[in-house]
């Protein structure tokens, strides 16, 4: 496996893993009560919309050819670290 595989495998693992916490909060804003579930879903869709950017950038990676993808590192990480502060905030608030 190559160091771009690898790199792919890394972060496909946390988009998968930030799937499954948006389930989880979705799961949970359904559970609420009316006002705070609207406030909830609207978290939600912000989330979709930082994972849809990160999803892009994967999908960006993928199509790189040769070593055009370490030239992609800094926009992808930049994408990870929205991805995963939105995360952060989003459990402190459903919390």
């Amino acid at each position: 496996m190559d160091r771009k595989d690898a790199y792919q495998d890394k972060l496909q693992a946390q988009l998968d893993e930030w799937k499954a916490d948006i389930a989880k909060l979705g799961a949970k804003a359904e559970k609420a009560q009316a006002e705070a579930r609207l406030k909830y879903m609207e978290e939600i869709e912000e989330l979709r919309a930082h994972q849809k950017k990160a999803e892009t950038r994967m999908e960006e990676l993928q199509h790189a050819q040769g070593a055009a993808w370490k030239d992609m590192q800094s926009g992808i990480e930049s994408a990870w670290d929205e991805m995963g502060d939105a995360m952060k905030r989003a459990w402190k608030r459903f919390s």
